[in-house]
């Protein structure tokens, strides 16, 4: 049996247990983090991402004419979240959230050396709900790996100091309690078992939602019965092992069948964990058909207002599986992948190369899907598309009159004088860019694509119930003494800040003030006031 003691144990290496190390480290204490995966992972899937962080105010927001504030931002999560009454540690972490993200997350990362892209993007806006009044989207300059990056290498002086000790391939099974007092964490490291003892325990560990178990045990009823392909687009060992040693002494576990998961994933052509996938940014102007080639409606799919809802419209198809119909012109223009690995350009902060995108096309993304990508299929006639598409179903349930009339009608209203067009994905796409939309069958703009997207997993937004000192709290709302938890292992906050819906960016946000409340709540401070 291995032993380790520190005066701290963080569990999870991912950017919420980097941000309450370094926290903890400035405070002068000694620091043990246990990572589960390999050292050049060090970072979890907050490295791999887009970057995207939720504030309120920023001085990117007043550049571009933006005048934003708390009330009207708590107004629209409390919208899009639709709490149930009786989720108070949410509903607080919220008011917490909002009000402090700004000054404890956004300009906290601004002192660690972090830049965000000068515009801020405008997502979430909402459909039958309310949802982002105002662009919110803060993008690190550098995507998530230039965040993660920054980060590690505040880490650095305190590993070279002893201070801190970060043990890899670590799996911790189990919660060490005595007298009722959480005093450590026991697992296997490789086949050799484990003890590490601490007075203090944080669990930054992930959510569920890396288990396809855990997401179709938990699937929500609104989406039915859960589809029988789901793709993995959360960290491969987010499987809630710690929120089962959480349980087991006490912890409560809340909403978890709050999920964020996306509509448009599509397999990983170089895959790294089972079922791993790449969550597609849909185009606004491609033709989001059902497995038969009818476009799902009545109101069109369209990306960037609910995304909560996109899933919710899959997921009432007989086949759980839905179809993007666009072309080449429309691909390059609008097609993109989320995540640092398929956004070059932005991840190695090269501003010709981003322009140069933004102008042409990121044809390198394009290039890669079409050849390496599975669920994408090319052909120049409809005839030919259509044909692929039932050779990768393995059937003929892709209709080509079906398809045909559908394609027609769309094109008819694009080419129309826009004073007479009547389609609702047009004047979603009006409203979005000001931007007049594209026809589908433009012999200019060939080959045509379609391409085959399921639900993929992404975000747990449920998880161990936290106060807003982030400690764990037991079925009496009563902290359990040394365990906190915090990022996706507490469901952002309060073991489900977001409620039914995320006004998205609010991720990485939730992980950096829930360490920061946790390491400020060791040091006998409190971060967040409401």
């Amino acid at each position: 049996m291995q032993q380790h003691s520190s005066e701290v144990v963080i569990v999870g290496a991912g950017i919420a247990g980097i941000v309450c190390a370094l926290e903890l480290l400035a405070q002068g204490r000694r620091v043990l983090m246990l990572d589960r995966d390999q050292p050049d992972k060090l970072g979890g899937l907050a490295r791999e991402s887009f970057g995207g962080m939720f504030a309120v105010d920023t001085p990117e927001q007043r550049r571009a004419g933006i005048r934003d504030s708390v009330e009207q931002a708590l107004a629209d999560w409390q919208a899009f979240a639709e709490f149930e009454p009786e989720a108070l540690w949410p509903q607080r972490w919220a008011r917490a959230y909002v009000g402090h993200c700004t000054p404890e997350m956004y300009w906290w990362l601004r002192g660690k050396g972090i830049r965000y892209f000068p515009v801020p993007n405008w997502v979430e806006r909402g459909l039958f709900t309310p949802g982002n009044s105002f662009p919110r989207f803060h993008m690190v300059w550098g995507t998530g790996e230039k965040l993660m990056t920054t980060l590690i290498a505040h880490l650095q002086p305190y590993l070279q100091s002893g201070h801190l000790v970060l043990h890899f391939g670590q799996r911790v099974d189990g919660l060490l309690l005595q007298a009722g007092q959480v005093i450590g964490c026991h697992g296997m490291a490789g086949e050799q078992p484990f003890e590490a003892r601490a007075e203090v325990v944080v669990i930054a560990a992930g959510g569920i939602n890396g288990s396809m178990e855990r997401v179709r045990a938990h699937w929500h009823a609104d989406w039915g019965r859960a589809p029988e392909v789901i793709l993995n687009g959360s960290h491969r060992y987010a499987d809630g092992r710690l929120h089962d040693a959480a349980a087991a002494v006490g912890g409560q576990l809340t909403h978890l069948d709050k999920m964020w998961n996306y509509a448009a994933g599509v397999h990983h052509y170089a895959s790294s964990k089972p079922h791993a996938g790449l969550s597609l940014v849909p185009p606004k102007s491609a033709l989001w058909l059902n497995w038969r080639g009818e476009r799902i409606g009545p109101q069109p799919l369209v990306s960037g207002y609910d995304t909560r809802d996109l899933v919710t419209q899959v997921c009432k198809q007989e086949r759980q599986y839905s179809w993007q119909l666009l072309n080449h012109k429309i691909a390059l223009k609008e097609l993109a992948v989320s995540g640092a690995e398929h956004n070059p350009s932005i991840r190695q902060q090269n501003w010709l190369a981003f322009l140069r995108d933004i102008l042409l096309g990121n044809r390198w993304l394009i290039d890669t899907l079409v050849e390496k990508c599975p669920d994408v299929v090319v052909a120049r006639t409809l005839p030919e598309l259509v044909d692929k598409m039932n050779a990768l179903q393995g059937d003929s349930a892709v209709d080509l009159a079906t398809v045909r009339a559908v394609v027609n009608q769309y094109d008819s209203q694009v080419r129309r004088p826009q004073q007479f067009r009547n389609d609702e994905q047009l004047r979603r796409i009006a409203h979005l860019r000001s931007y007049r939309g594209d026809p589908i069958l433009d012999d200019k703009a060939l080959p045509l694509i379609a391409i085959r997207e399921f639900i993929i997993s992404r975000k747990s937004l449920g998880g161990i119930q936290t106060d807003l000192q982030s400690r764990a709290l037991d079925a009496a709302g009563l902290p359990i003494p040394g365990l906190f938890a915090i990022g996706e292992a507490a469901g952002f906050g309060g073991g489900g800040v977001h409620g039914l819906r995320a006004l998205e960016g609010t991720f990485l946000g939730g992980c950096v003030l829930t360490a920061r409340a946790a390491a400020a709540s060791v040091d006998g401070r409190k971060l967040l006031n409401i």
